[in-house]
């Protein structure tokens, strides 16, 4: 059983939780829109495609994702 001193830990990992879903919530009924950005296909991208065997690492796609959660981040803290 969590303690007096537990509780306000707790509340806040529930909000993260919540919001984390919210967001793929968001992320996923905008998947449409979002697909036509080119997100995804983006040149750096590794596709190997063999007989029974695909293996997609989308690095460059990760990179730019990156440095927009960054940049928005940062301007938030500001």
């Amino acid at each position: 059983m969590a303690g007096a001193h537990g509780l306000p830990y707790l509340w806040r990992m529930n909000r993260l939780l919540i919001g984390a879903g919210l967001l793929l919530l968001l992320i996923g009924l905008a998947w449409p829109w979002l697909d036509k950005l080119g997100l995804g296909r983006l040149p750096g991208d590794i596709v190997i495609r063999r007989e029974g065997f695909s293996l997609y690492f989308p690095i460059v796609t990760c990179l730019v994702l990156s440095a927009v959660a960054s940049l928005i981040f940062w301007i938030m803290r500001r």
